[in-house]
């Protein structure tokens, strides 16, 4: 599996739940949508917990502010995601998310990345 991880901080204006409110209900049903021209068969909204228990463990570790969310998304392989990305659909939905991501993400400051997970504990409930 090839994944994107893709660690969201919200635009300068935008409350948190204003980020959360619009990243589910108007741009995952895009994402959703666009789908099929994209090729990956899995997509994950992390939403931040903005509470006391979430900064006290920040502030002992002495990390920087958090992000406001992660996206992960996936795909069978490389080279499915190569394959998707050569078909014009999957570039008129890049291009829609891209859009569509300017009005509630700081893009700039919104790192992101391919990746492969390597599972070192799964779990039972995995």
């Amino acid at each position: 599996m090839l994944k994107l991880t893709f660690c969201l901080r919200r635009r300068p204006g935008l409350t948190l739940a204003e980020f959360q409110d619009y990243w589910v209900n108007k741009h995952g049903p895009l994402v959703r949508r666009l789908q099929p021209a994209l090729g990956m068969v899995r997509y994950v909204q992390v939403h931040r917990l903005d509470t006391d228990l979430a900064d006290g463990m920040r502030k002992v570790r002495g990390a920087p502010e958090p992000y406001d969310g992660v996206a992960e998304l996936w795909w069978e392989s490389e080279e499915s995601f190569r394959a998707a990305r050569r078909h014009p659909e999957a570039r008129e939905a890049g291009r829609l998310l891209l859009e569509d991501e300017a009005k509630f993400i700081d893009l700039p400051n919104s790192p992101l990345w391919l990746n492969r997970e390597q599972v070192i504990y799964a779990g039972s409930a995995c």
